[in-house]
């Protein structure tokens, strides 16, 4: 079982960068895909981006290419989401999730195991 706690989220103005932590606390996260998800008031829950157990393959959703970087520690277990050039649009709790099969890390249904959010919001 895993349990997943996520920091670093807060208030900044567009342009300025924030850096998400998610904390694990199971025996096996180090062999789990992790990846980040966003959700905005009034919208569905979006992939943000995912990495691999060995952090070799990293995805990440057109909308923050070249903006964000997913990047894991597994001696400590956990994984980081450096974000840059923030945008407004960028809004959003933003969720930490491990998914053990890795079959679809684009997917949210192929997670099993989330945290409880944390909260960015971008200022004009």
């Amino acid at each position: 079982q895993e349990q997943l706690v996520e920091s670093g989220g807060g208030l900044v103005q567009a342009g300025g960068s924030l850096r998400l932590s998610c904390a694990a606390s199971g025996r096996t996260f180090s062999t789990y895909v992790t990846g980040w998800f966003r959700q905005a008031p009034g919208k569905e829950r979006e992939f943000v981006a995912a990495i691999s157990w060995s952090g070799g393959n990293t995805y990440y959703a057109d909308s923050v290419k070249g903006r964000f970087t997913i990047s894991r520690d597994n001696a400590t277990k956990t994984v980081y989401l450096q974000m840059n050039s923030l945008k407004p649009e960028d809004t959003a709790v933003y969720y930490c999730a491990a998914s053990p099969t890795g079959r679809a890390p684009h997917s949210q249904y192929d997670y099993a195991y989330w945290g409880q959010g944390t909260q960015v919001t971008v200022s004009s």
